[in-house]
């Protein structure tokens, strides 16, 4: 069982392997989660995890095996009453064997310990699998999307794509 623990500024390199591993390139592919087919380049860089890291209320859960290596993350960042939770990852290595389920648990369970309302999150709409997996897991869809938006020319989309944004009430 993956032991869950808050991310700290020495795990960002690991952080940044594991996500653009689960998400970007050939390796992706042995995973259900990639993006490999949808959008080229990165998902993170070092930078972008630091900026994400210095809004105030944000964290990086991670999870490591009993080796201390590096199995998935999950990013929470308390916007008001609600949890956003984003940048679900599990080493494709180790997809569908429950850590993600175990990581969005974690993320809820942060949440309801700062007493927010609820949780929500912005999901591919072309990734009707994993909407379904989150809906499987209590998030329902609010019926708001918007045009994803890659933050630099690092992400780049190869069709417009759009993000629909799911919630949790507590």
């Amino acid at each position: 069982m993956a032991n869950i623990s808050i991310a700290e500024t020495s795990d960002l390199s690991a952080l940044e392997h594991l996500v653009n591993n689960a998400y970007r390139g050939e390796n992706s592919k042995k995973g259900w989660t990639t993006e490999a087919d949808l959008i080229d380049g990165i998902r993170v860089n070092e930078e972008m995890l630091k900026e994400m890291l210095s809004h105030p209320g944000a964290v990086i859960l991670k999870a490591t095996g009993d080796d201390g290596t590096l199995e998935g993350c999950v990013y929470l960042d308390v916007q008001g009453e609600r949890l956003y939770l984003g940048l679900l990852t599990v080493s494709p290595e180790l997809q569908a064997k429950g850590l993600g389920k175990l990581l969005l648990q974690a993320g809820e369970d942060y949440g309801k310990q700062k007493n927010l309302k609820g949780v929500f999150m912005k999901v591919l709409t072309l990734r009707p699998e994993l909407v379904a997996w989150y809906e499987r897991k209590g998030y329902h869809k609010t019926g708001e999307a918007e045009i994803f938006e890659p933050p630099n020319d690092l992400i780049r989309p190869v069709q417009p794509l759009e993000m629909g944004i799911l919630e949790k009430i507590f």
